[in-house]
């Protein structure tokens, strides 16, 4: 799913800063929200939860790229 929306931001022409943007906003709801259905995702909450501002923000980063990179 994340994959599907990284193509469609970049299709419409959204900056690779925007869509970094766009993911931390979903990380933190996410974290904050909603509860983590498997052992990758609980992984995922507990980085983010014990992460600084800054560091979710690489975080967030690092995912888009690596699921970019997957196509």
């Amino acid at each position: 799913m994340l994959n599907q929306a990284i193509n469609a931001a970049e299709f419409i022409g959204m900056s690779e800063k925007t869509i970094d943007e766009i993911a931390y906003r979903v990380g933190d709801f996410l974290a904050n929200k909603v509860d983590p259905g498997n052992r990758e995702q609980k992984l995922l909450n507990e980085l983010w939860v014990g992460a600084g501002e800054n560091e979710k923000r690489v975080l967030a980063s690092l995912l888009v790229r690596m699921v970019d990179n997957d196509n």
